[in-house]
């Protein structure tokens, strides 16, 4: 009884508050919350609502003052202005229309729902069944109907003021094949760092803070990549654990970003930081993930698109539409096949893009953003919407180019204008590394470009995204300090997380004290950094891994927010600032010799005309590889000579820049490399050996018989009579003088 009378009087209100609000027609677009300066015009797309009330809330969003019916229908959308109301303005929409799961209609207006266009959340989402638009306990389970209001539980959006003085910053636009990324997590970053205030720790204001980029520019970074920003849930499992998601792979709004991320309730914060970013000549990337939301399979909560039009927002089966389409092992699967949804999501591209200045985007399963109902298509509707369009074709895209869906692994596969992620580049690497057999000729490929996979249609060497470590998995310091994955803090008994990982503890599982042993790891993780830092493509650092940071064996640390997963930055030890001055190095010198990140693929092919090879693998003897030396399965040290007469563009003429050869060996014993004879050469310089990382290295004769440490890795460049020359002598050391800022730790 008492729950009617609280309905009766909630619409004894509404209809008084539709008068006392003055509700107008409005206009159908944009869609979302959007204020003119006299009030706030809201659209709601819903092709299967019957109506659509508009709720307001206290400042808080905990107390619903106003429900007010939106009074058009226009093209699918139900829309309204407000004259009253002004940026601040606390909002939430309950739509109606059939309950009717196994024709895929979800609707339930007792249950308070996100707009899709929220620009900011209030509040935080509170776990209970009036969440759930069925009840719980019910024998039928989801095709039951619950009555239960949820706004007490929901998070609320609020309309925001877009305003904001941008200054004289203007975007880096860093020339793809000079790009270098740094994928790293907001608050992760942040929350230990020493030179960051309390106040401002974990947050958009703490990555604002001049000294983070500033750190990051002294790296010779180019490019933040953040884990994800969107407004996104703590799964319930997760807190009924006492856990969070850490990471953020779980979307709840496309334009809203986090509310854990921000000081105080001022969405500017992101535009701040963003300013200062760029400031600092340091390009943002965000991870966004379009392939999800929050809302699970058809026993998940309902939050947004659910209870909005489940049916046009989702892919769901076919012969059963009560159930979901599950291509990202999340519940459900968003529905880009359908226009309006493909609008959303290129409308929150565009937003991030245009409004909030970023400069790229790094997707999450992409396949599933290019997979139609038949099947993925590079020619779909979602890849081509980003082709066309003006705004997105000019930023940096960057596929995750996977899922657990048919036909889902298409590395490679995505048109030209995309970069992907190269799992293939981090599994080889890794391999060779570890000394595993019959892994040259492969590694061969990866550090070349991966040529088999990208040199299609017009892409370019860039297109290959390097790296060696993610988020997701072992980090750099794990990866050569455990055989095995240790993920019991996670509460899953081991089990998630991959299990085949190419990882090598050089000995001893976990911390040791024995000097050997450290030794090696050290020397394995330079010997990491340097094949993927110097190698054709696009390279990508994991925050943290120049200094070697540890998780201590956990490879999915997607739900530690602690220590784990913070970065100690009071905690770097000796070996951690070298390791982080060889890091420093190794990216000055791809800087300092534009021969290591040419935008054109490495073939291998002899140019009669100039009498060059752009490239020559060479064997210890100083000879050129045979097939059978490449089919040798225990060779394990070789070299790649780039030689820099060989022609950058496509014009028929002699190459200027410098000749260098990378010498690898993955042997666990020395190896006497004979360094070969180069037309026009003088001698070779040593720039970089990963066994003495602070040595100088003299120049030494054709012929000589170099020493190649075991698990090692030498760069040394041609002398000649060039420009080249003093590149070669001057160009690191000057880079690295350039660039000074405090580093923390």
């Amino acid at each position: 009884m008492d729950q009617q009378i609280h309905s009766d009087d909630a619409l004894t209100r509404a209809a008084s508050s539709l008068r006392r609000s003055r509700i107008t027609e409005g206009k159908p677009f944009p869609l979302g919350a959007t204020w003119d300066g006299l009030g706030v015009n809201f659209a709601l797309f819903s092709a299967h609502a019957t109506k659509v009330e508009l709720c307001l809330f206290d400042d808080n969003g905990e107390t619903e003052l106003e429900r007010i019916e939106l009074p058009e229908y226009t093209d699918e959308v139900w829309h309204g202005y407000l004259p009253a109301a002004r940026p601040g303005t606390v909002y939430g929409y309950r739509v109606h229309g059939p309950y009717e799961p196994d024709a895929g209609h979800r609707f339930n207006p007792n249950k308070l729902v996100l707009d899709p266009y929220a620009k900011q959340l209030v509040g935080r989402l509170r776990w209970g069944p009036e969440l759930f638009g069925y009840q719980l306990d019910h024998a039928d389970k989801d095709l039951s109907y619950d009555e239960r209001d949820s706004a007490p539980l929901m998070q609320k959006c609020r309309v925001i003021d877009p305003a904001f003085t941008w200054g004289a910053a203007r975007k880096p636009e860093v020339p793809w094949e000079r790009t270098i990324v740094y994928e790293m997590h907001v608050k992760g970053f942040t929350q230990l760092h020493p030179l960051v205030p309390d106040a401002d720790r974990g947050t958009f204001s703490g990555l604002a803070h001049a000294e983070v980029p500033a750190y990051l520019r002294s790296l010779g970074i180019t490019s933040a990549e953040l884990l994800p920003i969107h407004a996104f849930v703590d799964d319930s499992y997760l807190v009924e654990k006492g856990l969070r998601n850490y990471w953020g792979y779980n979307s709840l709004a496309f334009f809203a970003p986090e509310p854990r991320y921000l000081k105080t309730p001022l969405a500017n914060e992101f535009k701040a930081m963003v300013n200062q970013f760029h400031a600092h000549g340091i390009e943002v990337i965000l991870d966004v993930v379009y392939n999800h939301t929050a809302e699970g399979n058809e026993l998940g909560p309902t939050l947004s698109f659910k209870g909005i039009d489940n049916a046009s927002y989702y892919r769901l089966l076919p012969d059963t539409p009560r159930h979901y389409i599950n291509d990202t092992g999340t519940g459900n699967t968003v529905n880009l096949s359908h226009p309006r949804v493909l609008q959303l999501v290129a409308d929150s591209l565009r937003y991030w893009a245009t409004e909030m200045r970023v400069d790229g985007f790094r997707f999450d399963l992409a396949t599933i953003l290019a997979r139609e109902p038949y099947g993925f298509d590079e020619g779909g509707g979602f890849l081509d919407a980003c082709r066309q369009d003006p705004v997105l074709s000019s930023v940096k895209l960057i596929a995750e180019p996977w899922d657990i869906g048919p036909g889902g692994y298409q590395v490679g596969q995505f048109p030209p204008g995309w970069a992907e992620w190269n799992d293939k580049f981090r599994d080889t690497v890794r391999a060779f590394w570890k000394g595993e057999e019959g892994s040259i000729a492969d590694f061969a490929k990866r550090v070349s470009g991966s040529g088999d996979l990208f040199n299609k249609r017009g892409r370019r060497p860039w297109a290959s995204v390097n790296f060696v470590t993610a988020h997701d998995g072992f980090n750099l310091n794990d990866l050569v300090s455990y055989n095995d994955k240790h993920n019991e803090a996670n509460g899953e008994d081991n089990r998630d997380g991959h299990s085949n990982n190419h990882s090598w503890n050089c000995g001893a599982e976990g911390p040791t004290d024995d000097p050997e042993i450290t030794a090696l790891r050290e020397r394995q993780k330079r010997n990491l950094l340097a094949t993927m830092l110097l190698s054709h493509g696009t390279p990508m650092l994991l925050a943290g891994d120049e200094f070697g940071h540890t998780q201590n064996g956990n490879n999915n640390a997607y739900a530690q927010d602690n220590e784990t997963a913070w970065l100690g930055w009071m905690g770097i030890t000796a070996n951690g600032r070298s390791l982080r001055e060889f890091t420093r190095k190794l990216i000055a010198t791809r800087k300092a010799f534009p021969i290591l990140y040419r935008s054109r693929f490495l073939v291998g092919s002899h140019n009669e005309e100039l009498d060059v090879k752009d490239v020559t693998w060479l064997a210890p003897s100083g000879e050129e590889m045979t097939t059978e030396q490449w089919q040798d399965g225990n060779a394990k040290c070789f070299a790649l000579l780039l030689d820099g007469r060989a022609q950058e563009t496509g014009i028929k003429r002699r190459g200027s820049d410098a000749t260098m050869m990378l010498i690898y060996n993955a042997h666990y014993d020395v190896v006497n490399f004979t360094l070969p004879a180069v037309a026009e050469g003088r001698n070779w310089l040593g720039l970089i050996d990963t066994n003495q990382p602070d040595g100088q290295m003299p120049a030494f004769e054709f012929g000589h018989a170099y020493a190649m440490t075991g698990r090692s890795l030498v760069v040394f460049g041609l002398a000649t009579e060039t420009v080249a020359t003093r590149r070669l002598r001057q160009g690191v050391g000057a880079l690295l003088d350039v660039v000074e800022a405090p580093l923390p730790g």
